[in-house]
Parts: C-alpha cells; sequence; structure tokens
C-alpha cells in the first residue's frame, strides 16, 4: 500500500466525533487536512490524504473516544484500551498461531458475544476473520453488498499480522458475506488474490505453514507501533515477493532509536541463527546489516519528520543523534536533502 489512503476512510471517525458532539475542526487543523472530508463538493477536497495524516486523526478521535479497534472490530468493546492490552498479551507468542489464537479468545472475551474473530487451522490452510453468531439466513449472493468497511478490517488484520511476523502473509483467498461491490477492482488490488462474495463469514486464507513464524517483536516495538498506529499497517510493504530475513530484520529495528540500537547480536538470537549465519544470509540477499540500519533510520527519520509538533532537533534525538548537526548530515546522505528540505516538500505535496 502506498502512503496515501482514500479520503473517505477518515470519514468514519470523524462521523463518531461528530455523534458525540465534538468540533472536529481542531483535530483537521491538527492533521493538516485543510479541508471538510465530509464534503466531496467542498473547495480544496481531495479525494486521498496521507498515512500520517489518518493516524493523526485516529490518534485523536482515539483520545476522545477512549476506543481502541482501528476498525477491527464491528461493535463497540466493553472496556477501554482493550485493542492495546490484547497486543501486550500476544507480543510475547512464540509463533504467528500462538498470538491468532491468543487473539482469539481476548475477542471472545471484551467484544460483543453476538460476533467473533474467528480462527480455524488446516494442514492447508489458516482460515481467520470475522463469524457472526447470529443464527438469521444464510447471506446470498442477492443480499446486501460487501462495504469498504469490511474490506478494511480484513485488510488491517491480515497487515497486523504481518507486522507481528516483520514480513507479509501471502493471501490464497478472502471471503466476504456480502454480494459483490460495483468496484470490485478496488477490493482485488487490496489483497492481490481471489475473492469470493456471499459467503457465510468474511474470513482471510493463507497457507498454514506461515503460523509457524516467529513473532519478531517486542513490547519497546509495540509501545512505538500503538503510538503511531494505524500508520505502520497503512504504509508497510505488503509484497510476500520481498526478502524475507531482511524484512524481519527491519522490523525488530523499529523506528525508535532514543534508546539506542539492537545490536546485531541481539537481533541473531531473537531470530535463532548463529551471528555468522545471519550474516551470511544478509549477503545472500544483496544487504548487509549497516545497510539495514541506514534504511530503518531513514524511514525513522521520514515517520517523525512528518509529525508537525516535533522540532527536527526532536526528531535528530529520537534518532539517537546528539548532534542535531551529524543528523542533518546522514539524512542528506540518505535522502538529498536536509531535514528541513524534506519537510517543507512533505508539506507542499499534502496540501497539493
Amino acid at each position: 500500500m502506498s502512503d496515501l489512503v482514500p479520503t473517505r476512510f477518515v470519514n468514519t471517525l470523524l462521523r463518531m466525533v461528530g455523534d458525540g458532539a465534538y468540533d472536529f475542526s481542531g483535530i483537521l487543523n491538527s492533521a493538516g487536512i485543510d479541508f471538510d472530508p465530509l464534503d466531496e463538493s467542498a473547495s480544496g477536497y481531495r479525494p486521498q490524504i496521507s498515512a500520517m495524516q489518518y493516524s493523526r486523526v485516529y490518534q485523536q478521535v482515539l483520545h476522545l473516544l477512549q476506543d481502541e479497534t482501528f476498525g477491527f472490530a464491528g461493535s463497540e468493546l466493553t472496556a477501554p484500551g482493550a485493542f492495546r492490552m490484547m497486543c501486550y498479551c500476544i507480543i510475547s507468542c512464540r509463533n504467528l498461531g500462538q498470538a491468532i489464537q491468543r487473539a482469539a479468545e481476548f475477542y471472545r472475551t471484551f467484544f460483543d458475544e453476538r460476533s467473533e474473530l474467528y480462527a480455524n487451522f488446516s494442514e492447508q490452510y489458516a482460515r481467520v476473520g470475522y463469524r457472526s453468531l447470529d443464527h438469521g439466513p444464510a447471506p446470498h449472493v442477492g443480499g446486501p453488498r460487501a462495504v469498504v468497511a469490511d474490506a478494511y478490517g480484513l485488510s488491517l488484520w491480515h497487515r497486523f499480522f504481518g507486522w507481528l511476523c516483520g514480513r507479509p502473509i501471502e493471501l490464497k483467498r478472502v471471503d466476504f458475506t456480502g454480494a459483490q461491490p460495483d468496484r470490485v477492482e478496488k477490493y482485488e488490488q487490496l489483497f492481490g488474490c481471489p475473492l469470493y462474495f456471499g459467503q457465510s463469514s468474511d474470513l482471510l486464507y493463507f497457507d498454514s505453514a506461515c503460523l509457524a513464524w516467529p513473532v519478531v517483536h517486542t513490547e519497546h516495538s509495540l509501545r512505538e507501533f500503538l503510538r503511531t498506529a494505524p500508520y505502520q499497517l497503512l504504509i508497510m510493504d505488503s509484497d510476500p515477493g520481498g526478502r524475507s530475513l531482511s524484512v524481519q530484520v527491519k522490523a525488530m529495528m523499529g523506528h525508535d532509536f532514543s534508546a539506542g540500537f539492537p545490536s546485531f547480536e541481539t537481533i541473531s538470537r531473537a531470530l535463532s541463527v548463529s551471528a555468522p549465519t545471519l550474516r551470511r544470509r544478509l549477503k545472500r540477499e544483496g544487504t548487509t546489516f549497516q545497510q539495514l540500519k541506514d534504511e530503518a533510520r531513514c524511514e525513522a527519520s521520514i515517520l517523525w519528520l512528518d509529525r508537525p509538533e516535533l522540532s527536527i532537533n526532536e526528531v535528530a534525538l529520537q534518532m539517537g543523534f546528539t548532534d542535531p548537526s551529524a543528523f542533518h548530515r546522514s539524512f542528506k546522505k540518505w535522502t538529498g536533502q536536509t531535514p528541513g528540505q524534506f519537510r517543507t516538500e512533505r508539506r507542499r505535496r499534502d496540501r497539493a
């Protein structure tokens, strides 16, 4: 997914704020959105906003409503902060399969009992998604069409599972209870696999071998993820053909280096390989630990520079630079621009 998302994604969040009698003009200003997303005829309306702008709106709405579902759930939580607590419950799991099972158990405990996070593992496929416990008539092709919220929720779960493992998960198929929408190509672009409509549940299908993939993140990287969520899910590479080991190493590096940088030995131990083996495998993938470290710091710098409330010197400290001039030199080496030039151009593009 690119770093742009449809403006309509933010509309649901704003309507939630509006329903609570809040004035969301301040939220839009803080997010750097200078038009009314709810009015397509408004002056300056744009059909897309940046992932960071969406995440800023989300974080502010989260604070106001004390709800942290990321749009994953179709019903309200019985307690605020449940998604955050679910993340802390699953971050210590050994592998993806265990994490999904624990998430499903947590979902059954805290979410509306009329629906559940459904997980079914067979020898060939893992099936994960939503299954309604209402025993009404079965869906049919002539029934209500699948809506974008269904696809968005499933896509975020898909990306969240990939984030846990530090690498994209290739989907084999996706089921929707609704009928086929008019613009099915948008769904095809989102998932990159066969889609089936009018099914009994909204489900993701992927190879069961993925369930053995280790969870590579820690509480430290989880805190960073939650602080900027769902930004990292929106921008993450969903191409399963990526270099899996390199992707895992970068995922473990994270984006917050204010407390130091994870050592090569720490990462090799977390991946259960020896340091020489990890070095050889990275070389076969055409990279080195230092190159990945530079890429991670560059990506992290861009992430933090997209937060207007932080000064460039504060971003430098977040990147572990005690000397701001060293950060300026490094950032220009990585991108060809100074941090100030990058930030100015980014703001100009957001307003274009």
